[in-house]
Order: C-alpha cells, then structure tokens, then sequence
C-alpha cells in the first residue's frame, strides 16, 4: 500500500516538472508580456526587393506599425493591423509560448485562436526565432525559402 502511494506521489511530482516551464522560458514570457509595435520587417540572406504574405494573413507592409499585445498569465494576446487599401485591418487572436529546443535558439511559437480562445487554425502555428530580447526592444526572425534560395524575414518590435 505504501509502495502504491509513493509510486502514485512519484509519478505526480515526475507530471508537474514535466509540464513546467524553463526558468530562461519564464523570464522571457515576463519581458513579452505587454504592448510591443512592430516598427519594421525587412529580409536578409538574399538580394533583391522582397514582398510576401505574413503568416497567411496580410502583406508584409500591412504589419508595419502594427500593435501586439502578449498576456503573460495565460499566454493569449493579439495583433492588430491598421485597414487601409492593401490592408484587411482588424485583431487576429493568439495563443503563444516560448519554445527552447534543443541546441537552437529560443522561439515565439504562436497559433490563431477567437475571442473564446478556441483554436481556429486546426492546430497550426508558426515559430519566430528569438535573436533578441530586451525590456524595450525585440527581433524575430523567420527563414523561409524563395526560389529555392533561403531568406530570412526579420521582425523588429518597440515596447510601448
């Protein structure tokens, strides 16, 4: 009976650490969390003028000056993109997390959720590697391939 109960405590605890978030992962969901504004995207790693369509959503100027908000506490947030005539503007919901994989560097993982925070993207998401991360300012970066060539799209944030 004893031997049961232990078992059952060892499994519990072996759950709950399993489950945690890294200390590193912690301390940058703190620094997330807030308003940030994406001031700029550019590209890297190839020549040429580039134009695309961010996360299946809006072109790449649309999301300059765009809001994102990132809660901490629950990992939701939001962006938000101005309208205009090239621009379908409105929220797009998000849940977010840190991810550390291994011998890499951290990432912003995200997927689209409503305002009920049901997934609406079937499970689909993207993920940001975090080139930098300060109280005040943030790069993401994302490789992606152009005619077989790799380029790297890159998101520079402000806090506000």
């Amino acid at each position: 009976m004893k031997s049961a109960k232990l078992l059952s405590a060892l499994l519990m605890v072996t759950v709950l650490f399993s489950c945690s978030v890294s200390k590193s992962s912690r301390q940058q969901q703190n620094i997330l969390s807030g308003t940030w504004i994406l001031s700029d995207v550019s590209y890297e790693g190839n020549q040429g003028a580039f134009k695309s369509v961010l996360f299946n959503d809006s072109k790449d100027i649309c999301f300059e000056g765009s809001q994102w908000f990132f809660r901490d506490n629950n990992n939701t947030g939001r962006y938000t993109i101005q309208g205009g005539s090239l621009c379908q503007g409105g929220d797009r919901f998000i849940k977010w997390t840190i991810v550390e994989p291994t011998n890499s560097v951290s990432q912003l993982q995200f997927k689209f959720i409503d305002e009920k925070n049901k997934d609406v993207s079937g499970g689909l998401g993207y993920r940001l590697d975090i080139a930098n991360l300060t109280e005040q300012n943030m790069t993401l970066k994302s490789r992606v391939s152009v005619d077989g060539e790799p380029v790297t799209v890159v998101y520079n944030f402000n806090k506000q």
